[in-house]
């Protein structure tokens, strides 16, 4: 069943938001070789309980942490761990907080200073998708308008694969809700759009084939051919004057530019 929140609703969520966006900002600034996914996590879960916040996702399903970190050909729920980064790896962190019984869910990829070229596309081009995605996301369009926007521009224009296994959700008092946001999709089709719906968006692109597998752990979803993959999220509420972004990527990319160990996408 979907929920349609309130103003007030959705400003708990933003308040959500903010302390996922400022964890990811803190994570991009600490990014640099050597680092490992563990010592992330443990300041990411720190950071959030100082601002009143708990983390979404430990727990979760049995999850162990409070970020995914996801390297490379991971696509996503990668599990942090003692793996020190090296200078040509791609990583995307995924990070969820809940405060006074709202959600927020958020997600963005990082590039390290000797990540090739052909990754470094492939993450301009998810992120953009991802605003494509949410240009669509108005009163009156349907699911499909989002995933065919996403899709058209990654698949279509670029030769990307778009994941369909894994997808966007719903989100509010619970960090999965319905409905399911896929990142493909026919424009025209699915469910209407109404005010006050709230949803993450977040594409989750490969450079080469869609398929995916699951790694032992349970957790880690990897691209079939070990190509790279990548992931941006926001969630968004839905009102009468468009997409309203719950989420704030700025602050994290002013970190990015900051950071004489990352590329600035």
């Amino acid at each position: 069943m979907i929920t349609i929140k309130t103003q007030k609703e959705i400003e708990k969520m933003r308040a959500a938001d903010l302390i996922v966006s400022e964890t990811l900002a803190l994570v991009a600034g600490m990014l640099r070789e050597g680092v490992t996914g563990l010592e992330l996590d443990a300041v990411a879960e720190q950071y959030i309980r100082q601002q009143g916040g708990v983390p979404a996702f430990k727990g979760y399903g049995g999850f162990p942490a409070s970020l995914c970190i996801s390297i490379n050909d991971a696509v996503v729920h990668g599990i942090p761990s003692s793996y020190a980064f090296q200078s040509n790896d791609m990583v995307s962190v995924d990070c969820g907080v809940v405060l006074d019984g709202y959600f927020g869910d958020a997600a963005y990829s990082f590039a390290f200073k000797e990540v090739n070229e052909e990754t470094i596309q492939l993450m301009k081009v998810t992120k953009e998708s991802l605003y494509k995605g949410i240009e669509q996301a108005r009163v009156g369009n349907r699911i499909g308008d989002i995933g065919y926007a996403i899709q058209e521009y990654t698949e279509r224009q670029h030769g990307y694969g778009v994941v369909r296994d894994l997808v966007g959700h719903g989100i509010g008092q619970a960090l999965h809700e319905p409905p399911e946001v896929p990142n493909y999709g026919r424009r025209g089709r699915g469910l209407k759009l109404k005010a006050g719906m709230t949803i993450a968006v977040e594409p989750m692109i490969n450079m080469g084939t869609r398929k995916v597998r699951q790694e032992k752990d349970g957790w880690t979803i990897k691209t079939r051919d070990g190509k790279p993959s990548a992931h941006y999220e926001h969630s968004i509420a839905i009102t009468e004057n468009g997409p309203d972004i719950l989420s704030n990527h700025a602050i994290i990319e002013e970190k990015v530019k900051n950071n004489p160990n990352l590329i600035d996408i």
